[in-house]
């Protein structure tokens, strides 16, 4: 594994987002539209309850926490699918270019872009709301390695559908982190999901992170046992991901790169 060749594939991507509307709105656009939205209706439903102090911060605070995710998964499926519509993988595995040092700097675009989306949304929550997204304080170190090892898996398992069926099935992307969004509990307990829903969601490691982060806001406690059970889950997804994604390659080198799309 070459890091200039991890370097090249970063940059061609960074180029990429500087002159793409479409890309630096979804850095900065989506971001802005959600925190204004939430932040509007947690301010009324604060205003209708005087028990309510840390409902902004609960619902700010998941929204940011889940950016990390949608980032993560994003930026690895969304960038394949720009290299299959510019028909771009012949050019990249021509060169020398090794499949490992290709998502290794899909992986490296994703922190990048999860920094600049967090950052945005955590400084625009604090100025409109006053909320700050770094009351977590500590808990943020073990919660956002989970949280993005989850988004790469998802990501990791729509790149390889994808390779395998074509840009025909390319609206995963775009829809697979949001079906696994209702076990997550971003913004309501676990209680509140039916039972077997709460028996999907034990499967699920960011139902672990975000209860644990609404625990720590409103009763000031966390379950360690539940960080180490998400963090083993979600090591495990990405394990068996980045497989099948492995796999999946190998079966579009026998077909043929140019067949994919």
């Amino acid at each position: 594994m070459k890091l200039h060749r991890i370097y090249a594939i970063v940059l061609r991507f960074m180029f990429l987002f500087r002159r793409s509307y479409d890309r630096m709105s979804d850095v900065f656009y989506w971001p802005f539209i959600d925190i204004l939205i939430w932040g509007l209706t947690s301010a009324y439903f604060q205003s209708l309850s005087a028990d309510s102090e840390r409902i902004m911060s609960v619902l700010l605070g998941g929204l940011i926490l889940w950016f990390v995710v949608w980032r993560a998964q994003y930026e690895i499926s969304v960038n394949l699918l720009e290299d299959l519509w510019n028909k771009n993988l012949v050019n990249i595995f021509v060169a020398p270019t090794k499949f490992s040092e290709w998502i290794v700097a899909f992986f490296l675009i994703g922190l990048l872009k999860i920094v600049i989306s967090v950052s945005f949304a955590a400084a625009l929550s604090f100025a409109l709301y006053r909320v700050n997204f770094f009351e977590y304080g500590w808990y943020l170190l073990p919660a956002i390695p989970i949280l993005t090892m989850t988004g790469w898996a998802i990501g990791v398992t729509v790149s390889s559908i994808i390779l395998r069926y074509g840009t025909k099935v390319q609206t995963l992307a775009w829809t697979l982190t949001y079906i696994v969004s209702p076990f997550a509990a971003i913004y309501y307990p676990l209680g509140s999901l039916p039972p077997v829903a709460q028996n999907i969601a034990k499967f699920i490691p960011l139902s672990y992170v975000f209860e644990n982060a609404r625990n720590l806001l409103t009763k000031g406690t966390i379950n360690p046992n539940d960080l180490l059970i998400a963090f083993g889950l979600s090591f495990l997804y990405l394990c068996l991901g980045l497989l099948f994604l492995r796999n999946s390659f190998d079966k579009v080198l026998d077909k043929g790169l140019v067949k994919v799309y």
